[in-house]
């Protein structure tokens, strides 16, 4: 069975190990449900519809599939808050045995660690950065493990910094979240404008595949590099409000609780 075999067959027993969660639970609330098929289909667009080739022959539709990952799937999965859900789609002694060792020790403490901004930015930021290396980058249209690794970090470490930064610490972290979506934007513009601005191709696997698209090598890497600087830009940005409004409304609705209380 080859890879993309595979991740077809992921894509649909997660579908249906959530269905089945969603029917036996009702924890979740209508709008989680919501936002979990809306990340699971943008997962299926960025790796099993046809933007998936599309990108071994242009880098553009490479960066698009990438900003997929990192910018819609991965926040609505983790505002959809999936994992009870998935834990009851599977049988009794599977839950029970999950739930055991997710309450050990060793677990609970790397799990903090995991889910403390600063270090989901770190991990997040670091894999932007290592895997846009010509070395990394060209490995990953010659390998298909290496292309599978790059999706994987790119996809779960943007669902931990979401994690991190929407469900893990509540909403009165949303103020520390501003700071760490700002930032990101930040750096990621950075390496959008070195790959739009930069005179010479990064990447050599893209030497010979874009002109049957009508576009020279440099032509389709600054469409990528703009993908990267300005749609996602907007996206941070707009996390960044809506987070910024979300933790003035926490602390408008603390100080009326403390007031009350008087």
């Amino acid at each position: 069975m080859g890879i993309g075999s595979r991740r077809c067959h992921s894509a649909c027993l997660s579908a249906l190990l959530y269905a089945r969660g969603a029917r036996r639970q009702r924890i979740s609330t209508p709008r989680q449900h919501v936002y979990f098929w809306c990340g699971w289909i943008s997962l299926v667009i960025a790796l099993i519809s046809p933007l998936h080739p599309l990108g071994e022959a242009l880098f553009s539709a490479h960066m698009v599939k990438h900003e997929i990952l990192m910018l819609v799937s991965a926040p609505l999965l983790a505002l959809s808050r999936p994992l009870v859900t998935f834990l009851w789609g599977m049988p009794f002694e599977w839950r029970r045995s999950l739930g055991q060792w997710a309450k050990t020790d060793h677990i609970q403490r790397s799990w903090v660690f995991l889910t403390d901004p600063l270090t989901a930015w770190w991990i997040h930021a670091a894999a932007i950065w290592s895997w846009h290396s010509p070395f990394l980058f060209d490995l990953t249209l010659k390998s298909e493990l290496a292309h599978t690794a790059q999706h994987l970090s790119f996809f779960l470490s943007a669902l931990l910094f979401w994690w991190a930064l929407l469900c893990a610490h509540g909403r009165k972290a949303y103020g520390a979240g501003v700071f760490y979506v700002f930032t990101t934007a930040v750096h990621t513009s950075i390496l959008g404008a070195l790959l739009t601005f930069s005179p010479r191709i990064w990447y050599s696997s893209y030497l010979t595949t874009t002109q049957a698209w009508g576009l020279t090598p440099l032509q389709d890497q600054q469409i990528g590099g703009l993908v990267m600087w300005i749609p996602a830009g907007l996206v941070y940005l707009v996390g960044g409000l809506w987070l910024f409004a979300a933790w003035m409304k926490e602390s408008d609705a603390m100080l009326e609780r403390a007031q009350s209380a008087k």
